[in-house]
């Protein structure tokens, strides 16, 4: 089976980068399941309903988010009605919404879905590791293919990460830093893992920022030149994986990049 990953969307620029691409991708490859991290894809923080709609009708089946998860207030009720979005499941008990998820191919093959963010540099969350062994460990219950977004800043806890998970998890992919890795592979023992899949965003931009605010803010420490999202021609960065549904074991990682 294949399953397709859009890393970050970042604002309408990656947004319509994903819907104008993701035909062509869909008779392309094939997917059994397509899945997009979306934490980004709000004006470049947070998600909103209308956007989760959007996504979910338009042919993505999973959405995972990250650090920016609550930035916008009606996004934190899509979370918690959505089972199709998810929240970092390392977040404390009681956070609205679910980390993961289990999800049917039309073919009737189950995917076990999670979202787990890192803690190096980032919010003081709860155990990321420990997490991931919780989900693997309930959800291989159900399937063999299971499938981790680590969203994480460092590459040193990527692939600490990555080697933890090789052999349970079917996949590893990293987001967040939105620049692509050239380290896509197969683990030794069957876990497909790349440390960063790269944004879907605008091209002449800073992670998806635009270029001249991002350069005054380095330049003067001024706080009033904030982010906000570049406009332009929006690229996507997405890997395919294919998985033996079987043993659930990765056959092959591929990246996919395309310009809109």
């Amino acid at each position: 089976m294949k399953i397709l990953f859009f890393g970050d969307i970042v604002g309408k620029p990656g947004r319509d980068a994903v819907l104008a691409t993701l035909p062509g991708l869909r008779d392309e490859y094939s997917p059994d399941m397509v899945i997009a991290n979306a934490e980004n894809i709000a004006g470049g923080w947070g998600i909103t309903p209308g956007i989760a709609h959007c996504l979910l009708t338009s042919g993505i089946d999973v959405v995972t988010m990250g650090n920016h998860t609550w930035a916008k207030d009606d996004g934190v009720q899509v979370i918690a009605d959505e089972p199709r979005v998810l929240r970092p499941m390392n977040y404390p008990p009681g956070a609205p919404g679910r980390g993961g998820g289990l999800f049917r191919t039309k073919a009737g093959v189950l995917i076990g879905v999670a979202n787990i963010v890192g803690r190096v540099f980032m919010e003081p969350l709860d155990d990321p590791f420990r997490a991931a062994d919780e989900f693997l460990a309930t959800f291989g219950a159900k399937t063999n293919v299971l499938f981790i977004d680590f969203h994480a800043e460092t590459t040193s806890e990527k692939v600490a990460f990555g080697y933890h998970c090789n052999g349970r998890a079917s996949v590893v992919v990293g987001t967040h830093t939105h620049v692509p890795t050239a380290d896509e592979r197969v683990l030794s023992d069957g876990t497909a893992y790349i440390t960063d899949v790269g944004m879907c965003g605008p091209v002449e931009s800073v992670i998806g920022m635009d270029v001249e605010a991002i350069l005054q803010r380095f330049r003067t420490q001024l706080p009033q030149y904030r982010a906000r999202v570049a406009e332009g021609a929006g690229m996507i960065n997405a890997v395919l994986v294919e998985v033996d549904e079987n043993t659930g074991k990765a056959r092959s990682i591929t990246r996919v990049c395309r310009q809109s």
